[in-house]
């Protein structure tokens, strides 16, 4: 990850200062690193980390930073990992095309790797986060919206690129497609429980841990798993009031909400499904031999289900 580190300390140069200013504002305010750690955990399972993975995983970290600051200019978000926003502190106009930059040069970056197949896997995989994002824009208090097309938003938005993160480790190990494929669909398995917590932990979690504001997604109307359980399984005047807080975007009805969502066990049938993921996640890399590497794997996908931030 200190390699990683290096090649986006060097890669986010630019003629431009603002664009430098706010490049290493977003990417150095903190943040897990997991889908570029995913490139290495996946390489170091299918074969051996390599100078072109760290690259890789620095294309993976530019891409996921593009889509956060352009999904806090579309919420209006003005905290993330206890920092203020990048929109926050320099405008909305300035996140936009900054995230713009980090885009295009994440492609600069794949054409130096000189490899079809990463070029067409990203390419892929950011076309599919932007399906996701409107898909996720249309669904914005939409009280009537399935279980299925909320998942189909979040195998769309988040997933897809912890999908492409495990992928990308493999395919560039020149792994079988075996392989491949196990790696691929841990990547979308893992990712998929890993933003089922994060709803959990939108409504649930202490915001200091989770760097931002409990309630996010109830301000911006966006019908996440344990709310639509609820509405789904409480009795009617209850569901009502869960709704109208969604329409309205009423924080000041948070606790209310909570109260009905622990009523039905709201967050216990996300954390089942969140965990039924994560097992399918392990189940996907039974093609692989049981090794610290492997273990690593296993282990992540377990953290993702009880982690607290």
């Amino acid at each position: 990850m200190q390699q990683v580190d290096a090649v986006i300390r060097q890669s986010l140069s630019s003629q431009v200062p603002l664009i430098n200013q706010i490049s290493e504002y977003i990417i150095h305010s903190g943040g897990k690193r997991l889908r570029p750690t995913l490139v290495l955990m996946a390489a170091d399972l299918a074969g051996r980390v390599t100078p072109d993975h760290h690259a890789l995983a620095a294309i993976v970290e530019f891409i996921h930073t593009a889509t956060l600051l352009h999904d806090d200019v579309v919420d209006a978000s003005e905290l993330r990992r206890g920092k203020s926003t990048a929109n926050h502190v320099y405008g909305n106009p300035a996140s936009v095309l900054v995230g713009d930059f980090l885009y295009s040069r994440s492609f600069q970056m794949m054409v130096r790797l000189q490899n079809m197949r990463v070029m067409e896997i990203l390419a892929d995989a950011t076309n599919v986060i932007s399906e996701g994002e409107v898909l996720q824009l249309l669904n914005v208090r939409n009280i009537g919206v399935s279980e299925q097309d909320y998942l189909q938003v979040i195998h769309f938005k988040t997933a897809k690129l912890f999908e492409a993160a495990t992928r990308l480790g493999a395919v560039q190990c020149q792994a079988s497609v075996a392989q491949e494929e196990g790696l691929a669909k841990y990547g979308m398995h893992l990712g998929t429980a890993f933003q089922l917590i994060d709803d959990v932990l939108d409504l649930t979690g202490d915001s200091e841990k989770i760097g931002k504001t409990l309630g996010n997604d109830l301000a911006e109307g966006k019908v996440t798993l344990p709310m639509l359980y609820a509405i789904q399984q409480a009795p009617t005047a209850q569901a009502d009031l869960v709704k109208q807080a969604l329409l309205e975007g009423q924080v000041t009805q948070l606790d209310a909400v909570l109260e009905i969502l622990h009523a039905v066990k709201a967050f216990d049938y996300v954390r089942a499904v969140a965990q039924k993921e994560a097992e399918q996640a392990c189940e996907s890399l039974a093609i692989f031999e049981l090794t610290p590497a492997k273990q690593a794997l296993l282990d992540l996908a377990q953290f993702s289900v009880n982690r607290q931030h």
